[in-house]
């Protein structure tokens, strides 16, 4: 089992969204989903994880490595509703990940309550069920 995904560009923030479990395999995909936005998009991420029923080592670990490479290009990485099964402890080489409770928290937190809006790209995996 691996992950879906969709992402939304905005012009300040974009949301990556995640469905299914971030374990060994959909950590291969998310570096690849990373890899998507890096090249289309600004400002901050924020990773969606509401959609996630789960999540393992390699998965956190992938989700730390994302936001190192996120912050080579200027980029922030945050969370939003991350799965109860796990927590995320980065160690001491990783930029700071701002946690939140959920996605519209996230939001929220940019003065962004528009996505979804007009002036927005959106991608997503065939699999992803809008």
């Amino acid at each position: 089992m691996t992950i879906e995904w969709h992402y939304t560009a905005g012009e300040d923030l974009s949301v990556l969204s995640l469905s299914g479990h971030l374990g060994p395999e959909g950590a291969h995909r998310f570096a690849g989903a990373v890899g998507w936005v890096l090249a289309r998009g600004a400002g901050p991420v924020v990773v969606d994880m509401s959609g996630l029923r789960s999540w393992s080592v390699n998965g956190q670990l992938a989700v730390i490595e994302a936001a190192r490479r996120l912050s080579t290009h200027g980029r922030s990485l945050e969370l939003a509703a991350i799965p109860a099964n796990g927590s995320l402890v980065p160690d001491g080489n990783c930029p700071p990940i701002t946690i939140h409770t959920d996605l519209a928290a996230a939001v929220a937190g940019h003065d962004a309550d528009d996505q979804g809006g007009d002036g927005q790209q959106h991608w997503r995996t065939s699999g992803w069920s809008a």
